[in-house]
């Protein structure tokens, strides 16, 4: 606080001199030729009136003085010009710096309000506390439904995680979809001094559906107007955000403006800077009453222990119930009641300056809200245009969007010194785990990756679907990269059943992955894919994590679990499903197996039948996956056998085995400790023969491999010895794994190995 007072006494001495410098200058020029009375003189020269070289003298002095004032004032006009940006850089959340003079409508609760915080910004504040302590935790509140939304979600807290010095508390009233994508996002992404809580949205829906809305948010759009009753009663005060916001400075600037509320003053709200509820867009435009322009509800600061004690339950339904009568429903939602309470209760609003909420809709006057980037606070993408919108500045505001869009959120999980956290279990195990490797071991890498936790986004695009009523459904299980986002389209014309695929992807690629997805028309037409993001963290590819993050988000009794490179013959989908019911799979440990192939050629005529397969398999076109380079892979599959067989046949399990089955939804896991390229499937099929899993090979099943330039990771297994003998490391362990968990009945695993 004292470097503060400092600060401020070196500003002020600088501001004197600014306005003393010429007027000091002036009083010289004019004083300087007096003295009692009389001319002072200038110049020696001066004492000798009819010198001839009198006149040249003085002017010549004259000039001198005049260019010296000039110098002084252009230092002048420099100086200030140094304080101004001086000024325009000093932290905003301290009190009394605020410069807002743009527009008295503008202002802060009103204009006597405003011109007092004017005449406060010049005073000192050496003896004043902060407004916000270090530590103060601060609420935020929002309403978020469906995928699309809790996609916007996780841009507006990334903008706030970025700018924020605080502890944070997020109170999300949520349907179940946003809730299992966003608890599951948070509890992966770690972030230090956040804490969230969910409220079931569904259960809110009794409380507002009775009111019809045009608006596009639904009945969710309505859910502010309850918070006083779904909030803990316990909480005070809550910032309330739309979830298409962002922010440009730190929250805690706007919890700060709740220490200037006064008397009855309950709702912190910028005024609307569209032309909406003036009535005049369109002929017979009727819009909702409002307080002059009305108030726009994308951010809302909310006093709750005043509003409780105003009954404000009771307020709001009763303003809406009497509007209804003569408007038959509202046009923008909960803000077209906000306002209608506002008109009769103006008291109840302190008027936040429009940079807490520039509104980027058609025809706003937005950019009065703002003459530099440093006034931007929060933005509010508040058109169904979004980023389309029509505004001379939206390049910047869009750029700053995408900005937090593609901002990696791992870097975002930092530490608030000073500021103790909640003690998290997840976290604490975590740090146990960690803190048990040895750090000088050549494999601490590979080991460290297994405990990795991986920010998760499930769901990321909108996924419906029922899975069939005769328990018979499958759905195909794969993971990705960005280097294999070409086979979506083909997998999806071969395959018409549901399917679940993690993506290991950064932020930007996950944006542009989303961009390539909505553009098309073939990923666009299904609703039963699930897209899953892990966002990547680590060098290594953590295989066996995004298949099980996959297997975990089955919906549908069976998966067929597969890789990305493989297409599934036409008809494989029925195909499967009538297999179940014919091997029993819900009652018997079955894992049938799909046979699997492989083609060199990057343009192939797929095979339509088992017979063409065939011919193309003596022709050379095709081959048994990898005979070339990996037999012991598929061997087991006995494809000489398969050539004919016309029902469906047992096979034993033998070393290195790794087909491609269709198991249970209860099926084990994958083995995390497996990474990048080598042994990842092999380690499973070995679990689900320890399980005493019986392969049954399917007579008329295919699938075949799809030509891809070499993987990073398979590269480096080729090419580093120090991978080969981590990997040859944890297959050891893991086979001592299976001999502790399995006992005797895993012997045959280090015999087999010790024979291959």
């Amino acid at each position: 606080m004292l470097g503060i007072c400092r600060g401020r006494r070196k500003f002020l001495a600088a501001s004197l001199t600014v306005l003393c410098i010429p007027a000091i200058t002036w009083l010289y020029l004019f004083a300087g030729s007096f003295e009692d009375g009389k001319p002072v003189s200038l110049s020696p020269l001066e004492s000798q009136p009819h010198s001839p070289r009198y006149a040249a003298a003085g002017q010549r002095e004259r000039e001198s003085l005049e260019v010296r004032v000039r110098e002084v004032e252009e230092e002048n006009r420099a100086l200030r010009r140094q304080l101004s940006l001086a000024q325009g850089r000093a932290p905003a959340h301290r009190r009394g710096n605020h410069n807002k003079t743009y527009s008295m409508e503008e202002g802060t609760g009103d204009s006597e309000n405003l011109r007092a915080g004017i005449v406060a910004g010049n005073s000192s504040e050496c003896g004043q506390q902060p407004a916000v302590e270090k530590c103060e935790t601060i609420h935020v509140a929002i309403v978020c439904a469906g995928y699309n939304a809790s996609r916007d979600v996780v841009t507006l807290v990334k903008s706030v995680l970025f700018h924020r010095r605080n502890p944070l508390h997020f109170h999300l009233i949520a349907d179940s979809i946003a809730e299992q994508i966003l608890a599951t996002l948070f509890q992966t992404w770690m972030v230090p001094a956040v804490r969230v809580d969910f409220y079931n949205a569904d259960e809110l829906k009794s409380e507002v559906s009775w009111i019809p809305n045009k608006h596009y948010s639904g009945i969710y759009g309505l859910m502010k107007l309850v918070l006083t009753k779904t909030l803990p009663a316990n909480l005070e005060r809550v910032i309330v955000l739309d979830t298409d916001i962002t922010f440009a400075t730190d929250i805690a600037e706007l919890w700060a403006v709740f220490h200037k509320f006064k008397g009855q003053q309950v709702l912190g709200l910028v005024e609307n800077q569209s032309d909406w509820y003036l009535g005049n867009l369109w002929k017979n435009h009727r819009p909702w009453p409002a307080l002059g322009r009305g108030y726009n509800t994308g951010v809302i600061l909310l006093l709750l222990d005043k509003l409780r004690k105003m009954k404000w339950e009771q307020m709001w339904r009763l303003t809406a119930e009497r509007e209804l009568m003569g408007m038959l429903s509202t046009s923008l939602a909960d803000q077209d009641i906000f306002n209608a309470v506002i008109k009769q209760n103006p008291f109840l609003v302190y008027q936040l300056p429009c940079f807490w909420n520039v509104q980027l809709s058609d025809h706003t006057r937005s950019e009065q809200c703002y003459r530099d980037v440093s006034d931007l606070k929060v933005i509010h993408w508040n058109s169904p245009k979004k980023l389309r919108v029509k505004n001379k500045h939206v390049e910047f505001f869009r750029n700053l969007y995408l900005t937090f869009l593609e901002y990696d959120g791992n870097l975002l999980r930092r530490e608030l010194f000073g500021c103790p956290s909640e003690a998290d279990v997840n976290s604490e195990n975590l740090q146990k785990q960690l803190s048990e490797l040895d750090e000088d071991d050549l494999c601490y890498e590979f080991r460290r990756e297994r405990f990795t936790v991986h920010r998760t986004h499930l769901y990321f695009l909108h996924y419906e679907y029922e899975p069939a009523s005769d328990n018979t459904d499958v759905t195909l299980v794969a993971q990705l990269s960005m280097d294999r986002l070409q086979m979506l389209e083909a997998i999806c014309k071969h395959w018409e059943g549901p399917i679940s695929l993690a993506l290991y992807l950064s932020d930007a690629e996950a944006q542009q992955f989303l961009r390539y997805a909505q553009g098309s028309e073939v990923l666009m037409s299904r609703h039963n894919v699930a897209y899953h993001i892990v966002y990547k963290e680590g060098q290594f590819y953590p295989v066996n994590l995004l298949r099980n993050v996959a297997m975990k988000h089955v919906g549908t009794p069976y998966m067929f679990l597969s890789d990305i490179d493989f297409l599934p013959m036409y008809g494989l989908y029925e195909y499967l499903r009538k297999s179940v019911i014919q091997l029993d799979l819900a009652s018997t440990k079955k894992a049938m197996i799909v046979p699997a192939f492989e083609t060199l050629r990057y343009r192939l005529s797929f095979p339509k039948s088992k017979a063409e397969l065939l011919s193309m398999l003596d022709m050379g076109t095709l081959f048994t996956f990898r005979y070339h380079v990996w037999t012991k892979g598929h061997a087991p599959t006995n494809f000489a056998k398969w050539r004919t067989a016309t029902t469906p046949y047992r096979v034993e399990w033998e070393a290195d085995f790794e087909p491609y089955v269709v198991v249970r939804r209860d099926c084990p896991e994958y083995d995390r400790r497996f990474v990048g390229f080598g042994w990842n499937k092999v380690a499973h099929i070995m679990e689900l023969d320890a399980q005493e899993y019986e392969f049954i090979v399917l007579p008329n099943a295919y699938m075949i491999h799809m030509p891809h330039a070499p993987s990073f990771d398979i590269t480096k297994f080729r090419s580093n010895k120090q991978y080969r003998i981590c990997l040859k490391t944890l297959k050891e362990e893991f086979q001592q794994d299976m001999s502790r968990r399995y006992g005797f009945a895993a012997l045959k695993y280090l015999t087999a190995e010790n024979n291959s």
